[in-house]
Parts: structure tokens; sequence; C-alpha cells
């Protein structure tokens, strides 16, 4: 045999033997990990509930005040003599009825 190919094959192992560890130690841990990644995927921290429920809140809050913003047009209109503002006053006065109390009262 050629003498650089013996020292290769003696080489071999000791130069693999971290990749080949390596690789069985992933092997070995896969299963831990994609098992943690799915409960992950599946729970909710209590600050990401915490967000959503925030992000909520202000959508509300933001859609409240387009409706009462809309609602005073229309009021306004209304009370010009248009029939037609005078419905859809009522209409967004329901609307906003229905929202508001689920959005928490600010004092200014």
């Amino acid at each position: 045999m050629h003498p650089r190919l013996s020292l290769l094959i003696l080489l071999a192992p000791v130069a693999l033997g971290g990749c080949v560890a390596k690789t069985l130690v992933d092997v070995a841990t896969l299963p831990v990990r994609a098992a943690s990644g799915a409960v992950d995927m599946v729970t909710t921290s209590q600050s990401e509930a915490d967000e959503k429920r925030g992000r909520e809140l202000r959508k509300r809050q933001e859609r409240l005040g387009k409706l009462e913003r809309e609602y005073d047009k229309r009021r306004e209109k209304c009370e010009r003599g248009s029939q037609e503002a005078c419905e859809d006053a009522r209409r967004l006065y329901a609307e906003i009825e229905e929202l508001r109390p689920t959005v928490p009262y600010e004092p200014d």
C-alpha cells in the first residue's frame, strides 16, 4: 500500500471523530428539540397572551373612535335635515353602544 494512503487511513478516525461524535449527539437530541419546539408552538406564554389582548383592545378603541367621529358627522347632517344621515347616525349609535362595554373607560 502507498505510504500516504496508509497515513491517511490511520489519521481519518482522529480527524473525523469530532464530526461523527457531533452528528451522533445531534441525532440523539433531535427528538427532544423537536418536541420542545412543538410545545412552544402550541402553548402561548402569558406575555404573548397579554400582547394579544392589548392589540385587540387597541383595535376596539380605534374602531370606537372612528365610529364616534362618523356618528358626529352624520348627526350634524341629520340636524341640517338629511333623513339618510339620520338613519346612518342611528345605525352608528347602535354599533357604538354595542362596542362601548368592551372598551375600558379612560377619564380625560
